[in-house]
């Protein structure tokens, strides 16, 4: 197996390091409201260029609108080397309540906040963060382009889709990224990354350190990261970074410490031996 390729370009013209930062968790308790330990939080945003991460992944929802807050709060202006994605399609109404909201009006209108909040002229990657089953999807498909078409939005993603889905977008934008969940425990979107490598379309991996049973000591997870003398964790993004060249891991945490620890992640390769026997003992797995 090649050492894994570690940057992609969104779009085919935007640059990142592949494991990029989730910035879901750097809100209060529920994703709901501000960090409890807001300093360090600002201390996690400003470490991530000194680490030479360069994408991030934010929504609007998240808070709502206290990680973009943040993010510009801690970054702004940003290197032109950063990517601050960001995605519309819920509204929030309290802690852990997540309402899809994909009325193209209100699309259109969150995106707008997001330049403000985020402070920038254009959204480099913008996220339909559902597909909202009461509108027509087409709608929704239709707005993300309008969006494109005046200039708000550069490139365009999905999350939580299926592939057909992707096709069905696919006529009114180019689909640069899909944002779906996938991990070493949970495999349901296979389908899907299959087909995003195929396409050459970044795949997010909502979730991506939640390996469960895997990680418990003694297992191959551990056996694996004790021989690299890594973290399962960090395996289990090495695993990811080597799954396929279009995935872009985004682990997120609110301490400066476990960032470190992730970030350098990305300068563990697996043996071809070792990945194999990950890959087959989690789609066995998947099966029972």
């Amino acid at each position: 197996m090649a050492i894994p390729r570690r940057t992609f370009k969104i779009g085919g013209d935007t640059e990142i390091h592949r494991l990029g930062f989730g910035a879901m968790r750097i809100t209060g308790p529920g994703i709901w409201g501000a960090p409890v330990d807001r300093a360090e939080t600002i201390r996690v945003l400003r470490r991530l260029p000194e680490l030479a991460v360069n994408f991030i992944d934010t929504a609007d929802a998240y808070g709502p609108n206290v990680s973009e807050e943040l993010i510009r709060e801690a970054l702004h202006p940003y290197g032109a080397e950063m990517l601050v994605a960001t995605k519309a399609g819920f509204a929030r109404t309290g802690p852990n309540h997540w309402t899809p909201h994909g009325r193209p009006d209100y699309l259109v209108q969150q995106a707008h906040g997001s330049l403000r909040r985020l402070g920038i002229e254009q959204i480099g990657l913008w996220q339909l963060h559902r597909v909202d089953p009461a509108v027509p999807r087409d709608e929704q498909f239709g707005a993300v382009r309008d969006l494109i078409d005046s200039g708000v939005v550069r490139h365009a993603g999905l999350s939580e889709v299926s592939v057909a889905d992707i096709k069905a977008a696919s006529k009114y934008f180019k689909v640069a990224t899909v944002q779906n969940r996938f991990n070493l425990g949970d495999h349901g979107s296979e389908d899907v990354l299959d087909y995003c490598t195929a396409h050459g379309i970044g795949f997010i991996p909502c979730f991506p350190l939640a390996a469960g049973e895997l990680t418990r000591t003694g297992s191959l997870l551990d056996t694996i990261a004790r021989n690299h003398q890594a973290s399962v964790v960090q395996i289990a993004l090495a695993w990811l970074l080597q799954r396929s060249p279009v995935i872009l891991p985004i682990p997120g945490t609110s301490r400066v410490a476990h960032l470190e620890e992730n970030v350098a992640a990305s300068a563990i390769t697996l043996s071809d031996r070792e990945f194999c026997e990950l890959d087959r003992a989690t789609s066995q797995r998947q099966q029972r």
